[in-house]
């Protein structure tokens, strides 16, 4: 049933008029139009137009984890939304082959054109990293020198008030930090894990004691790779040590936010864990999909420009490098794998705690 009083028409409704206008190549103010300018325009302009959303996305996950109470329900929507996100990356991602149809001639006959302007001057993008939780303590160097450098006042000011207010990164880990099931009754269930870890590490190392056909420097290389990561695991439950290792860039989340999502990562089949273990897995790969959209697009500037420096003054595809390897977010996350046990091994839970973590319908017969 029709719920407008003025007819809807879609050209205006789209704006189209502003939209298929909004085109105006920098190359024809001074001498002939290069011809794929407008291409490079358009492929930026779409960009925006899904970081818009993203954005959108995202301020509504936000919403959810402002509160003190995130409760079940909410979480298929989150997941949902993230989906969707994860969706729109995939999506940018292989736009730049779009962008790769343009021979690095083709990119010369207009970029000089462009100077200064630059990526660094997307606000939005910035926005989405900020907002995810990559704030300046923690870019690489060269982005923390440059970060502002390039921006008007007013984007400037925004942005560095952006920085203060709370990211998805910190919404998720105080939401973890919440997570009731660390302890339970009388269960000591961190005792168990490591009576299970303890016994798998030295499992492992009598495996590579074991070996012949091994060269003895080798054997000595994996055994203190070993005795690194036996380390990490005691600093798992180590507070002062966790808190060391911290301080020392090895970990991001606090202690208890990363004992509870390698709880829900451990006993992700456990029903009341199946929507928080999506929820962690779309960060993973929301993140995962960033850094490969950082590799393709170091690599698509080290095509079109080999080593000369970019418009906006940054060394162009070694800074891009550079932040495909640094700029990241939810490593922790990458790196819980490190700590997974087989299920074969998991600890078995009581039948009390099962029953916290399970659906029971109670009723008469």
């Amino acid at each position: 049933m029709q719920k407008n009083t003025t007819p809807c028409y879609y050209g205006d409704y789209l704006q189209l008029d502003k939209l298929l206008t909004a085109q105006a190549p920098e190359s024809a103010k001074y001498a002939n139009e290069a011809h794929d300018e407008t291409l490079f325009i358009i492929v930026h302009q779409v960009y925006e137009l899904w970081f818009k959303q993203i954005l959108h996305e995202l301020k509504a996950v936000m919403q959810v984890f402002a509160a003190e109470e995130v409760k079940d329900e909410q979480l298929t929507g989150i997941v949902h939304k993230l989906k969707r996100i994860i969706t729109i990356q995939q999506l940018l991602n292989q736009q730049i082959g779009v962008m790769e149809t343009m021979t690095p001639q083709d990119f010369m006959s207009f970029r000089d054109y462009l100077v200064p302007a630059s990526g660094f001057q997307s606000i939005q993008f910035k926005m989405l990293e900020i907002g995810l939780g990559l704030k300046s303590d923690f870019r690489i160097d060269f982005d923390k020198n440059s970060f502002y450098s390039r921006l008007n006042e007013q984007d400037r000011i925004f942005l560095q008030q952006l920085e203060h207010q709370p990211s998805l990164f910190e919404r998720i880990e105080k939401w973890l930090e919440r997570m009731p099931f660390l302890e339970l009754e009388n269960f000591s269930f961190w005792q168990m894990y490591q009576q299970a870890t303890d016994a798998m590490l030295a499992e492992d190392k009598s495996t590579v004691q074991a070996i012949e056909q091994i060269a003895e420097h080798e054997r000595e290389l994996q055994l203190a790779e070993i005795e690194r990561t036996a380390l990490k695991f005691a600093a798992l439950l180590d507070k002062d040590k966790y808190l060391q290792l911290q301080q020392d860039g090895s970990f991001r989340l606090s202690q208890r936010a990363m004992l509870s999502a390698l709880f829900i990562s451990l006993y992700q089949e456990e029903p009341v864990f199946n929507l928080p273990f999506q929820l962690l897995t779309c960060l993973t790969e929301i993140d995962e999909l960033l850094t490969i959209w950082r590799y393709k697009h170091a690599m698509m500037v080290q095509r079109m420009l080999g080593t000369k420096i970019g418009t906006g003054g940054s060394s162009g595809h070694d800074y891009l490098k550079r932040t495909t390897e640094k700029n990241r977010i939810f490593t922790d996350l990458f790196n819980m794998a490190t700590f997974l046990l087989p299920k074969a091994d998991l600890p078995v839970l009581p039948a009390q705690v099962k029953r916290r973590l399970g659906f029971y319908f109670a009723g008469e017969v």
